[in-house]
């Protein structure tokens, strides 16, 4: 009975990534990023379950990547849709652009899904990632693209509400996902062998830094979180360089 229990949270995992993908249809973006959060919660636990009751497995490890692909693929893509839908509206974009040109434009952010399903089938048969990542892994992706519409909706900064409703940007940030999940970038996983200083202070650099960010920013820190993310372990490739 217990090998079922990691798979019936990672179906979990899908369930909440199913729902968030009728919210995020719909146009109702805050409750999309609930659910996904929620996923993402499950799909850190199906794998902690996984390892601590000693039932990892190959089904497991696809079950896992289809539910992602939900998840973490399928609702960013519909989220930025939206979101640059609604930025299109933007006097200034319309001048520029046909009207059959500015229709088509919310689907660039559907480049995010694809990038998303690269990522997760190469993940798979890529041996370089059982300790670290290479390129930015699909849930912190995710948690970047669904914090936007909350940003929007909570968020007093009046500046960072413009910045993520400027269509201009939203493309702009649909392509760097896209690029960020595939990049050829070492990214370091925030496992602990031991909790010494020499082997783990980029580890806790990053999580102090961030504790600050969520405290002062609130959701405009998670944006910042996973770009401080990709920019400590660029450090720590160049310091490991040298």
């Amino acid at each position: 009975m217990k090998k079922h229990i990691p798979n019936l949270i990672t179906l979990g995992n899908l369930l909440a990534g199913t729902i968030a993908v009728f919210y995020a249809v719909l146009g109702q973006l805050e409750f999309a990023a609930l659910f996904v959060i929620i996923g993402i919660v499950l799909d850190f636990f199906d794998g902690f379950a996984a390892r601590i009751l000693k039932v990892q497995g190959e089904l497991g490890k696809q079950l896992d990547s289809m539910a992602d692909m939900v998840t973490s693929g399928v609702v960013p893509g519909i989220v930025l849709f939206q979101l640059i839908l609604r930025g299109s509206s933007n006097s200034s974009l319309a001048s520029v652009f046909t009207w059959q040109t500015f229709e088509f434009l919310p689907f660039i952010g559907l480049l995010v899904t694809l990038g998303s399903a690269y990522r997760l089938a190469n993940f798979n048969i890529d041996t370089r990632q059982s300790t670290s990542f290479i390129g930015l892994p699909t849930p912190a992706n995710t948690l970047l693209i669904v914090s936007l519409p909350l940003i929007i909706s909570f968020s007093s900064a009046g500046f960072y509400v413009d910045l993520v409703q400027n269509p201009y940007v939203l493309i702009g940030i649909s392509i760097l996902c896209t690029y960020l999940l595939n990049a050829e970038i070492p990214l370091f996983a925030l496992k602990f062998k031991n909790f010494g200083w020499a082997d783990n202070n980029y580890k806790f650099i990053f999580l102090l830094l961030s504790v600050v960010l969520l405290i002062v920013l609130k959701f405009v820190a998670i944006p910042l979180v996973i770009l401080l993310y990709v920019l400590i372990s660029v450090w720590k490739n160049l310091q490991k360089a040298e």
